[in-house]
């Protein structure tokens, strides 16, 4: 393309000098998918992935912030064209969530949300606050891999206990007269999983036993590469000095990610599902 450009240029035919241009344009785009997928060659980054969302302490100002990040996620997934499903949610009580449990399946997205995992901290003027003062919201995002069926990952039901109950969430009379709702804890590693979305008990439990095979993958794993930071104890702490990532909706208007130092000035088009720079930030820092 370089040869032909300056041939091009030499007999100034503007045709062809367009036409490398845009080749040269197409072969930096090409390049740069090739270059990410590269990072995308873990364990697990190909599976899909669970999101969970907790609200963190604050009530309704934490649980309305915890709403936006959840819709935050489900709109790049529809932007990207992948498939989503809520597995669990719990309203707050005036408005927002106090937890919600997310599916998303496409190509490579545990490997494309993985670094999403961490407390996200929103400053904004508060929409619930009449004196319209400024409030500090915070929420956790913990991201899973979706195990793969070929992986087998052994579990002793004398470690599990199986708790149902009735479903808090939408989903009208058929959901919610009924204990169809499932919460499995694992014993040993303290993890807690929960399903509500279906009518049915027993596949709320098949659910369960899916998202529980997952977390006790994404804890292995953890524990094979000798991860420094021990997840389940960093989710009790929900505030200041944990967060991975800062929206600031005033007095400016700001989206900074603390650990790649990347920035957008935008908060507006990111809270609507504009966060793929936010991500390739993550998978060039994290390489």
């Amino acid at each position: 393309m370089k040869e032909l450009h300056k041939l091009a240029f030499d007999e100034n035919n503007q045709s062809i000098i367009d036409e490398v241009i845009k080749n040269i344009r197409d072969l930096k785009v090409k390049t740069k998918k090739n270059e990410i997928n590269c990072f995308l060659s873990k364990e697990g980054d190909s599976f899909d992935s669970y999101i969970e969302i907790h609200a963190g302490a604050g009530g309704t100002e934490s649980q309305d912030w915890a709403e936006m990040l959840r819709k935050m996620y489900l709109k790049w997934s529809v932007n990207k064209g992948y498939k989503s499903q809520l597995i669990s949610e719990h309203k707050g009580d005036e408005a927002g969530i106090k937890s919600s449990t997310i599916k998303i399946e496409g190509d490579y997205i545990f490997g494309w949300l993985k670094a999403e995992s961490g407390i996200h901290r929103l400053v904004r003027i508060s929409p619930f606050d009449s004196g319209a003062r400024r409030h500090t919201s915070f929420a956790s995002v913990w991201v899973y891999p979706v195990v793969d069926e070929n992986i087998e990952i052994e579990i002793n039901e004398k470690d599990l206990r199986i708790d149902t109950y009735r479903s808090s969430g939408a989903g009208g009379q058929h959901v919610n007269t009924t204990d169809s709702a499932v919460r499995i804890t694992h014993i040993p590693t303290k993890i807690v999983v929960q399903c509500q979305n279906e009518r049915s008990q027993h596949k709320n439990k098949d659910t369960c036993m899916n998202m529980l095979r997952a977390r006790l993958y994404d804890f292995e794993i953890k524990k094979r590469e000798k991860d420094t930071k021990n997840v389940e104890s960093s989710k009790s702490e929900i505030g200041w000095g944990h967060q991975i990532r800062s929206y600031v909706l005033h007095p400016y208007q700001l989206v900074k990610d603390n650990r790649t130092k990347y920035e957008n000035s935008n908060p507006n088009k990111v809270l609507d599902g504009e966060i793929d720079d936010f991500l390739e930030s993550s998978l060039y820092n994290t390489k």
